[in-house]
This record gives C-alpha cells, structure tokens and sequence, in this order.
C-alpha cells in the first residue's frame, strides 16, 4: 500500500474522523449545513403529519408533465392539466392508482395541519346548523369541525366511489353525489381547493 492509500485509511478510521472534522471546522475548511427554519413543515409534527407527502405529489411526473402544456393552455385556453391527459384531475386521480394514492396520502397529511390552524383561528363555524363539506372525501375534516362544534349537523358530500369508502362519524351523514349537479342544502358549505 503506498502512502496515499495509508493516509487515506487512517483519515477514515474511526479515532480519526472526529479530529479531522473538528479541525476543518475549526479551521473554516468545511461548512456545516443543516435544516432552515421552513424544513419544520416537511418533517412530522407532534401528530404525525407533514407536508413532506404534500410536495412529493406536487413534484409528480403527473403534474410536472402538464407544465409542457401550459403554453398551449395560455395561447389556445384550456388547462394544462386537461391538455395533457385529456381529462381533468378528479376523473385522472380515479383511473391512475398510483397517483391517486400519492394525492390521498397527501391530503391525510395536509387537512390535520390546515385545519388545526383554521380552527384555532377562524370563528366562522359559530352558531351554523348544518354544515354541508363539497367534495369532503372520507369526512375527516368534517369530523375535525364537528368535533369542536358539537351542534352542528355535518353532511359529507363527495363522489359515490368516495362516500362508499368512508367510515362513519357521529353527527355526519354521507351523502353521495356530484357537485356539479346538485349541493345539499345547508347554513354553510365548506369547500377546501387543493389545486
């Protein structure tokens, strides 16, 4: 072994390495870097959530793919999106398995840490009746409001494929249907977009 290859062995023996780490730093040769202050939301929070999953389906071929579009969206109308698969996202998320569990997981993640700040802040929940979720998937978030506003009466309202999947929550009735048709009556409709 020549003497390159020694040095090179003993740089990395454990006795050493913490020397030598210290000593570049100390030195200013090597540049410790760590996480920002905005990485706290891409890691789990005390209830298990993150936006980590969030971006992961944001960042997905399926979308990314749409943006090679965006210039025939502009100059011909249309949505990138519909351009490039020739289908909306809904229709897309229910054909596409893979995606459409990426997306699911994502919005498990996403509604805790959204709602938990909506209900800190927001008093608009106060004195509704009925409360009617559009396209409020498996009534998670409904579940969330009527947990803090026991008088309301929640009604879950999203796609058959959807509502048949859904577990069910005191003071919540599912109701399946397409929003583009009809909207149950309520005091309030509460409407989350993600795209």
């Amino acid at each position: 072994m020549d003497s390159h290859s020694q040095y090179a062995m003993q740089l990395v023996s454990a006795s050493l390495v913490p020397m030598v780490l210290k000593a570049a730093i100390e030195l200013g040769v090597l540049r410790l870097y760590g996480l920002a202050p905005v990485a706290k939301y891409f890691i789990r929070d005390q209830d298990g959530a993150s936006l980590a999953t969030l971006l992961n389906y944001c960042n997905d071929k399926v979308n990314t793919y749409s943006w090679y579009h965006l210039a025939d969206a502009v100059l011909e109308g249309g949505i990138p999106f519909t351009k490039t698969y020739g289908m909306d996202v809904v229709e897309y998320l229910g054909k596409d398995t893979r995606c459409g569990e990426i997306f699911k997981n994502s919005m498990k993640e996403f509604n805790p840490i959204l709602m938990k700040e909506i209900l800190e802040n927001y008093k608009g929940f106060e004195g509704v009746n009925t409360l009617v979720d559009v396209g409020g998937g498996d009534g998670t978030i409904l579940n969330m409001i009527v947990s803090k506003y026991p008088t309301i009466k929640g009604i879950n309202y999203d796609l058959a494929s959807v509502i048949e999947k859904s577990p069910s929550y005191p003071g919540i009735e599912h109701i399946a249907g397409d929003m583009f048709v009809r909207i149950p009556k309520g005091d309030a409709i509460f409407m989350k977009v993600s795209d």
